[in-house]
């Protein structure tokens, strides 16, 4: 899975990078769910948007918050497979984190230790999005006005705009590359440029987009263990990328 990651490369090198307007962009050492992020959607791709991390989809009576898709199974569950089909979006990332040991190898606890996965030389990259807009339903206390009755529905750029539209993302997984494989069993995927995959994400069709969830190649990726203070996402610091000692 993909459940925490790291985005601090400069603003001006990430506008370069994406050709998109990153506006008041902060970096982050410990990008974490329920957290707003930068997202490139498809709708606009010269502007990253700020989106919550945890998917919603937009027929659901409460929050989801589903922070990965599988790729094998994104284009038939429910939850994922409208927004595969029609609302996609690249998620700028230069790292991310796996937790290695206990009895199930999951994210957090002091018996497990924490891996950041970077390219070697830390430079940016996309990973595959989906992205949706909810509408939290409306109190059955709160009197229903009439601006209820108009507006978008949450399905076209109106909908962005709406301040009672909550806008979501996921990270799609798949089968880990042989270097991540030692830490856990899914990776995000990452889309490579060269190879024209950003730019077919955003724009090809469901079967284009499909044929691009596979595992990226391991020999330009590297791995170390970072200290267990990136358990904790109120902990946000340049030095949680730092290796330590691993066991």
């Amino acid at each position: 899975m993909c459940g925490r990651y790291t985005l601090f490369t400069p603003t001006a090198d990430l506008e370069a990078r994406f050709d998109a307007d990153f506006g008041d962009h902060e970096p982050s050492y410990n990008c974490a769910p329920g957290q707003s992020l930068p997202v490139i959607p498809d709708r606009d791709p010269g502007e990253a948007t700020r989106m919550e991390w945890g998917l919603t989809p937009s027929w659901a009576d409460e929050s989801f918050d589903l922070i990965n898709a599988r790729a094998e199974t994104v284009r038939e569950k429910r939850s994922f497979a409208d927004a595969f089909e029609r609302r996609r979006c690249l998620v700028p990332a230069d790292g991310f984190y796996e937790w290695v040991g206990g009895p199930d190898g999951g994210r957090g606890g002091s018996d497990k230790t924490p891996y950041r996965v970077a390219f070697e030389d830390d430079r940016p990259f996309a990973m595959a999005g989906i992205y949706e807009r909810w509408e939290p339903p409306t109190p059955e206390t709160t009197q229903t006005g009439l601006g209820a009755f108009g507006g978008g529905n949450g399905d076209g750029p109106a909908g962005a705009d709406d301040p009672d539209v909550i806008e979501t993302f996921a990270v799609v997984t798949t089968e880990p590359n042989d270097l991540v494989a030692d830490l856990h069993h899914r990776m995000a995927v990452i889309l490579d440029p060269e190879a024209g995959e950003e730019e077919a994400w955003l724009r090809g069709g469901p079967d284009e987009a499909a044929a691009l969830l596979d595992p990226y190649p391991s020999n330009e990726l590297a791995a170390h263990p970072v200290s267990t203070r990136v358990n904790s996402p109120s902990v946000d610091a340049p030095d949680l990328i730092e290796p330590v000692a691993g066991d």
